[in-house]
């Protein structure tokens, strides 16, 4: 890997009109590590990883988290785990733009 190891993650987040904005920090055979910024009204649809692990910890702003049956409304500093196989999203209700780090173990592109 080549570049910092440390980073002001908030200086990546951008915003789209069209989709949600994604920045991937890091990427191998073991993890994906990114960042994800939503304008309101956009939307992850919810979605599984079959054995992949997920979490989404918020940075900026508030978002309606959704996993497996149970929906939470969830601001900075709120960690929201996604287990293998369980659906999982995020909608950004809120005036504001929505920024959450966003970590899949193991990563696989397929």
């Amino acid at each position: 890997m080549t570049g910092s190891f440390f980073l002001s993650v908030l200086d990546y987040a951008k915003e789209r009109e069209d989709k949600a904005f994604k920045h991937t920090f890091f990427e191998s055979s073991r993890l994906l590590a990114g960042l994800n910024v939503l304008r309101p009204g956009q939307s992850q649809p919810l979605h599984d990883h079959a054995g992949q692990d997920k979490f989404y910890y918020v940075l900026e702003g508030t978002g309606l988290f959704t996993v497996g049956e149970q929906s939470q409304r969830c601001g900075p500093g709120t960690l929201v785990l996604a287990p293998a196989g369980i659906p999982h999203g995020v909608t950004n209700q809120d005036p504001a733009r929505l920024c959450f780090l966003t970590v899949i173990a193991p990563w696989s592109q397929g």
